[in-house]
């Protein structure tokens, strides 16, 4: 089966600086591909290129077995599009642009956008520009899904969004894959493609540093850990904490009769755990990885597997 993305050899150059290189990149239909990495790393650059927004400066591009750079409107119809920079004002009301949209994106069942905005939480009746970014968010992703198209183009979709309305929007996702569409969801948020992801790409500098299913790629091995502990000695506290293992950034500072802990494992936290219960814990935070963090401590820059290749 002809996938529904493939890129070849991808490259794209803004005078010396180089944004997407040598990006070979393919995705299966009916698939949630996710496409992660820092801020900087060429996700956004990608997905303009994909679209034909920007044209690529080297390389070949499939999208739904046609070149995006020559298949023109007729393609764009099969797409929906959530962009990472969602720029929405005007007068019009909610309701009225989605209409608008719908008579140019293709045909659009009847109550479809009645039942995203209400499952959003989107109030249609009013004017665009007197809604704040979560809820323009939620338009542009009304606009996205209401025609059910066969791809699906995601950059940062949940940006603005509640937990509840982010939650609601993978439940979307998933039910967008069990249909048969393709999702492309370009984040920086580990758990979104966590949840959401079937495979994932992992892009650093422009370049593709690792690829796979979501599991295999350890994308959660790293934490960052918070602790209080009451009346304990902090050098025996680092000493026992440092016994654990995979421990980095560990800084243990101690006030009046609190010790302080803060850090990130990497790998099982359960080691961390047990050493800090021999302890009495006040408080205890364990929190997402920031992205880049994860990305560059668990694959190296391109540069630096490059050497490690040599």
């Amino acid at each position: 089966m002809i996938p529904a993305i493939e890129t070849r050899k991808l490259h794209k150059r803004y005078g010396t600086r180089t944004a997407v290189q040598e990006l070979d990149l393919r995705v299966e239909r009916g698939t949630v591909f996710g496409l992660i990495g820092p801020n900087g790393a060429g996700k956004t650059t990608t997905l303009r290129i994909l679209l034909d927004v920007i044209r690529p400066t080297a390389g070949e591009t499939r999208v739904l077995g046609e070149d995006p750079r020559t298949a023109g409107p007729a393609l764009r119809r099969r797409i929906g599009f959530v962009p990472g920079e969602l720029r929405l004002e005007g007068r019009i009301r909610a309701g009225r642009l989605l209409r608008h949209y719908a008579d140019i994106s293709g045909p659009v069942a009847p109550g479809a956008i009645e039942h995203l905005a209400e499952r959003l939480g989107l109030d249609l009746s009013r004017p665009v520009r007197s809604l704040s970014k979560g809820n323009k968010q939620k338009l542009g992703l009304v606009q996205a899904f209401m025609h059910r198209p066969e791809l699906l183009v995601l950059d940062e979709p949940t940006s603005g969004l509640d937990p509840l309305v982010q939650r609601e929007f993978l439940s979307l996702v998933r039910e967008a894959r069990d249909s048969g569409q393709t999702v492309l969801l370009s984040s920086h948020v580990l758990s979104e493609i966590q949840q959401a992801a079937d495979s994932v790409a992992v892009l650093s500098s422009g370049a593709i540093v690792a690829e796979g299913d979501v599991a295999s790629l350890r994308l959660g091995a790293v934490r960052r850990v918070r602790a209080g502990l009451l009346s304990a000695d902090a050098i025996d506290v680092e000493a026992r904490l440092r016994r654990t293992g995979d421990l980095g950034d560990l800084e243990v500072t101690s006030a009046g009769d609190v010790v302080r802990v803060a850090g990130t494992v990497q790998g099982s936290i359960d080691a961390f755990v047990k050493a800090l219960a021999e302890f009495q814990v006040l408080d205890l935070a364990v929190e997402e990885p920031d992205l880049e963090e994860s990305v560059l401590r668990l694959y190296g820059e391109p540069a630096e597997q490059e050497v490690a290749r040599a």
